[in-house]
């Protein structure tokens, strides 16, 4: 059994004084993701310019000039997390759907859901430019994001020998815009539900796969 001095610590007038645990020290790659995380959350929250770095290093519980060692400036920052929001789960942590055309689809745009529902608000933002507005280092993130994209979808479609036609890469990338879309109707306004989002984007991606991207290869 721990003895009393253990949790407790005995003061000068001979009373005793609970000790609180000590804050456990963080790794610099620990903290770094606890920053992060946090921008995360308060980028999907407000406008850009109500975010503050000195609200954001409160509610992280670390020092700003932590934020400015990590991530330099609060657009530095911005741009930390659009690339967090766009960046998509490892080959080797995926698996790549099998069964009929239908079922790949299916299993596709149930990926896709999952992988915007995780941060949905901040996600919807990130990728709608509703952050620093014009900003060219955004716009060639998130078209690096819409090409890797584009092939990781052909991938899961079975179609991985195509994923280098720059007009099936395109098609795709058009059904990207509809997906952008759909999850701002679905996360932000809520005139449609995940139900409802998945059903569409499913009848969409069906018909690219068995006719659309065949008269592409046809005419090639």
């Amino acid at each position: 059994m721990p003895g009393l001095s253990d949790t407790k610590s005995v003061i000068a007038d001979g009373s005793v004084d609970p000790v609180l645990p000590r804050r456990r020290r963080l790794e610099p790659d620990e903290r770094r993701a606890q920053i992060l995380d946090c921008a995360i959350d308060m980028f999907g929250e407000r406008p850009y310019a109500a975010v503050s770095t000195a609200e954001l290093a409160q509610r992280a519980g670390v020092a700003r000039g932590l934020i400015n060692h990590y991530f330099g400036n609060k657009r530095d920052l911005y741009l930390a997390v659009v690339r967090r929001m766009v960046t998509l789960p490892r080959l080797d942590d995926m698996i790549v759907p099998t069964g009929t055309e239908r079922e790949r689809v299916e299993a596709s745009v149930r990926w896709l859901l999952d992988t915007i529902a995780e941060h949905g608000s901040t996600w919807v933002k990130v990728t709608s430019h509703e952050g620093v507005g014009d900003d060219p280092e955004v716009q060639q993130i998130l078209d690096a994001a819409d090409d890797a994209a584009a092939e990781r979808l052909l991938l899961m479609m079975g179609l991985a020998d195509s994923a280098h036609s720059t007009e099936l890469c395109a098609m795709i990338r058009a059904y990207g815009g509809l997906v952008k879309v759909a999850g701002r109707e679905w996360i932000t306004r809520g005139t449609l539900t995940r139900a409802q989002v998945h059903e569409l984007l499913c009848d969409i991606l069906l018909t690219l796969v068995t006719e659309s991207l065949p008269k592409v290869d046809r005419s090639r």
